[in-house]
């Protein structure tokens, strides 16, 4: 069963890990970087593997702050989500927007969590199926534009 970040808690009723990281993606779907901050500690380590990682608050709230300022939306469909300890594996859909931009994709995520706060957050995911999913999103989006342009000129 796919469940959306969001309709997890937005603020954990408990500081196991799980709850941590549900709260932060359903932080991030909501935009809210301010509030999703809260849940990373000062350093933190951010990678979309391979590329290089973002290491400490400051690289990882830029690289956040990027994705909200060009981005319009963003979804973490969660189909599994497991913890032992402090480490979290979320198997999930990601989809990001952009406008009428949209794509679809699967990513596994690790998270570890120190003291409420997450340490870790190394996504996992094809580059071939991201390459397909943004290339349907911007042919949907130019579609989507013709269209429009075709309905206004009648």
């Amino acid at each position: 069963m796919t469940v959306p970040a969001a309709k997890h808690p937005k603020t954990p009723t408990d500081n196991t890990p799980q709850a941590v990281v549900t709260a932060f993606l359903a932080a991030m779907e909501a935009l809210d970087v301010d509030l999703a901050l809260t849940y990373a500690s000062d350093d933190i380590v951010y990678q979309n593997v391979p590329l290089p990682p973002a290491r400490g608050m400051r690289a990882f709230e830029r690289q956040v702050r990027v994705m909200v300022k060009y981005g319009t939306g963003f979804e973490a469909q969660i189909h599994n989500i497991a913890a032992t300890g402090p480490i979290v594996l979320t198997e999930r859909t990601d989809v990001l927007k952009v406008g009428a931009w949209e794509a679809s994709f699967w990513v596994c995520g690790t998270f570890e969590v120190r003291d409420g706060k997450i340490v870790l957050w190394r996504d996992y995911f094809d580059w071939t199926t991201f390459a397909a999913a943004a290339v349907k999103g911007a042919a949907r989006a130019a579609v989507s534009a013709v269209t429009s342009r075709a309905k206004g000129s009648r």
